[in-house]
C-alpha cells in the first residue's frame, strides 16, 4: 500500500513517500481503507511513536497519524459492530502504524460510524481532539451545569471542542484566546472572551470550578490561583506529563480511544451541536508541507491529509 513513513528516527523532514506491507487485521480489529487523517505536529515527539509499550525499540517502518475517516475494508474475527463499505472516523492505538497511508487497523472499540454531515477530511480531524475535550471537562474534571470553566487555547484544535463541549454542559465558559480569535470563540458559545496577549486573566478572573489546559508551561503555572479552593484542573499539554510536579502529573491527562464516545460526538455534529473546523487540507505526498504548515500554530482547527484524492 502506498504511504508516508519514518524509516529512521527523526522529524517530518525525515518522512518518506513509498509502498509498504499492508496491515492485516487481528482478533477484535477491522481494516478500514483511509480516506483522510490529520497532522499532529508534535506526534515526532511522542514516546509511543519510537518505543513499544514495553519500553522496546519499534521497528521501522513506522506511519505517523492515528485519527483517520474512512471505510471499513474488512475485519478480523470477534468484530460484530462494522461491515465491509461503512463509512467510519476512529483512533488507534499509538504503539501501533497509524493511518497516513491507505489501510490502518483498529481495535472495534476505538471506531464509530462517521457523521454523515461531514466529509471524510473534516470527520478526520475530530477524533483526538473532541475526546480529549469530552474526556478532560466530563470524566477527568466532572464539570456540572451551571460551573464556570476557564478554557485556555480556545481557538486551537482541542479549545474549540472544549468550549462547545462545556457550552452544552450548561456550564459558563471562559476563554482565552488572541484577539483575531476573539469573536470566533465568542460564536463557538463562551460566554467570556480574554485576549492572553493584551490581559493576563488571573488578573481578571477568580473562583472557576474548573480550568481546562492544552497549552501548559507558564500558562498552567498561573491557572492555579484561579480556581476555587475545591476546584479542578486538567492539563492535555504534552510536556505536563514529564513533570516533577504532584499537582501537574495528577492533572495531567492522555485521551483514549473510545468508540462510544466517538458515537455520542458524531451525534452532536450531525445535530449541529458541534461545529468542526479544518484549517487546512493537503495530499498524502505533501505531508512534509503539511507538517510544516501545522507547526506554525494560529490556526482555527487542524491540517488534514487527503488519501484518497
Amino acid at each position: 500500500m502506498k504511504a508516508i513513513y519514518l524509516t529512521r528516527k527523526g522529524g517530518a523532514e525525515s518522512l518518506v513517500s513509498g509502498e509498504i506491507l499492508r496491515p492485516n487485521p487481528q482478533a477484535g480489529q477491522a481494516l478500514v481503507k483511509v480516506h483522510a487523517t490529520s497532522i499532529m505536529p508534535t506526534e515526532v515527539q511522542w514516546t509511543p511513536t519510537f518505543q513499544t509499550q514495553s519500553g522496546g525499540a519499534r521497528s521501522f517502518p513506522i506511519v505517523l497519524g492515528h485519527e483517520f475517516s474512512g471505510t471499513v475494508e474488512g475485519a478480523g474475527p470477534n468484530v460484530s459492530g462494522f461491515s465491509a463499505g461503512e463509512e467510519v472516523f476512529g483512533l488507534n492505538d499509538w504503539f501501533t502504524n497509524g493511518a497516513q497511508a491507505e489501510y490502518c487497523v483498529v481495535a472495534e472499540t476505538g471506531l464509530a460510524h462517521k457523521p454523515k454531515s461531514l466529509h471524510h477530511a473534516e470527520a478526520a480531524v475530530v477524533p483526538i481532539s473532541a475526546l480529549t475535550a469530552w474526556q478532560g471537562l466530563f470524566e477527568k474534571a466532572n464539570l456540572q451545569r451551571g460551573q464556570r470553566v476557564l478554557i485556555h487555547g480556545a481557538a486551537g484544535g482541542v479549545g474549540m471542542f472544549a468550549v462547545q463541549l462545556a457550552r452544552w454542559r450548561g456550564a459558563r465558559v471562559v476563554a482565552t484566546a488572541s484577539s483575531g480569535n476573539l469573536d470566533f470563540v465568542r460564536a463557538l458559545g463562551a460566554d467570556q472572551v480574554i485576549d492572553y496577549r493584551q490581559t493576563r486573566f488571573e488578573d481578571v478572573i477568580c473562583d472557576v470550578d474548573v480550568v481546562f489546559d492544552p497549552v501548559g508551561g507558564e500558562t498552567l503555572d498561573r491557572s492555579w490561583k484561579v480556581l476555587k479552593p475545591d476546584g479542578r484542573l486538567v492539563t492535555v499539554a504534552t510536556a505536563s506529563g514529564q513533570s516533577n510536579d504532584p499537582r501537574v502529573r495528577d492533572a495531567f491527562m492522555i485521551v483514549r480511544a473510545d468508540g462510544s464516545q466517538l458515537s455520542e460526538i458524531a451525534w452532536m455534529i450531525d445535530a449541529g451541536e458541534l461545529r468542526v473546523f479544518v484549517e487546512q487540507t493537503f495530499a498524502l505526498a505533501e505531508a512534509p508541507q503539511a507538517f510544516a504548515r501545522a507547526g506554525q500554530g494560529g490556526m482555527r482547527g487542524k491540517v488534514a491529509l487527503r488519501v484518497i484524492e
